[in-house]
This record gives structure tokens, C-alpha cells and sequence, in this order.
């Protein structure tokens, strides 16, 4: 997956469109599908103290374009790796393959943001409505961590370009 530009909005826009609810452009396509009919792929986790060069080989071979990061004793989801970012800081000579994983991960902030549950049984309209940022005060999200009800395993990671493709492929 690659990372998606989003347009900048005015604040009135993002508070006006938020005031409304999330309108699904996809709605007659998904029939009550769920995140478990994307079919994604099982998560490939590393540790913050994983090497860079480890994280894109394992993404490579997998086509992954995020990895999640968790614990390595408690294996509770800690943030996550986004492998375009990465290949630009190593371009940019900001990370090294031999660095760490936490070196250059993206660290949920638990406190600071409400968490959205995402589960396989997570209707495909409100994965879209994430996506859109309908959870995330506007800010458009290009992916999402598909976890237990809990949120105790990391089950997979869902991506907007997957969202598209089952949408092309389900008829109209």
C-alpha cells in the first residue's frame, strides 16, 4: 500500500463535516460484508528492537507495506512501521538497516487518541468511515490494525487499497 496525500482542509470544513454523518460511497456494494471478507492477510509483527533491515526483508517477501510493532514479552500492540516512511529515511540517510525498529516506528499514543476497535466483524462501512477519518477527527487514515474484540492479538492489517479492491471486484 502506499501512503495517501490527503487535501488540506480549513478548519470550518472539518468541523462542518463532522457535524454530519459519514456517508459510505460503497454502501450498495458491501451487503453486510465484514473486514473478514477482505480476506487480509495474517500480521507480521516485530519488536522495537528488530532491525531495520529485518523489517523490509519481512515485508518484502510478504508485499507488505505496514508492519505492526508489539512487546516482546507482553506482545501488546505498541505502534507500527510504514514501509514507504522507512525506505525514505534510509534514503535520507536519517536511519541505518542495522538501527532498531523503534528507531523509526510510529508509536501509538494510547492517552491521546481514542482507539477504534477494529475487528473481523467490523461492518466494511465503518472500516471505510475510519478510513475517512470519520473516527479520527477528519484525518483520513491509510490503513487500519484488525485486532480480537479485546484488542489482546494482532490478527492482520487492512489497507484502503484493499477496501478498493474488494469493491471492484464485488458486482454492483
Amino acid at each position: 500500500m502506499t501512503d495517501l496525500m490527503a487535501h488540506p482542509v480549513q478548519p470550518q470544513e472539518v468541523s462542518s463535516s463532522l457535524d454530519q454523518p459519514f456517508q459510505s460511497k460503497w454502501v450498495e456494494r458491501y451487503r453486510g460484508a465484514t473486514v473478514e471478507d477482505l480476506d487480509p492477510p495474517a500480521a507480521l509483527s516485530l519488536t522495537p528492537s528488530d532491525s531495520i533491515s529485518l523489517a523490509l526483508m519481512s515485508a518484502f517477501e510478504r508485499d507488505y507495506t505496514h508492519l505492526t510493532v508489539v512487546d516482546s514479552a507482553t506482545r501488546a500492540l505498541l505502534g507500527y512501521i510504514a514501509i514507504p516512511k522507512l525506505q525514505a529515511l534510509l534514503e535520507a540517510g536519517k536511519v541505518r538497516p542495522e538501527d532498531e525498529v523503534r528507531t523509526a516506528m510510529v508509536r501509538f499514543r494510547r492517552r491521546a487518541n481514542k482507539y477504534r476497535v477494529i475487528t473481523m466483524d467490523t461492518p466494511l462501512e465503518e472500516l471505510e468511515a475510519f478510513f475517512a477519518g470519520a473516527h479520527t477527527d477528519g484525518q483520513p487514515q491509510d490503513f487500519a490494525v484488525i485486532t480480537d474484540e479485546r484488542r489482546r492479538f494482532v490478527l492482520g492489517v487492512a489497507t484502503v487499497e484493499d477496501l478498493e479492491e474488494f469493491v471492484k471486484r464485488r458486482p454492483a
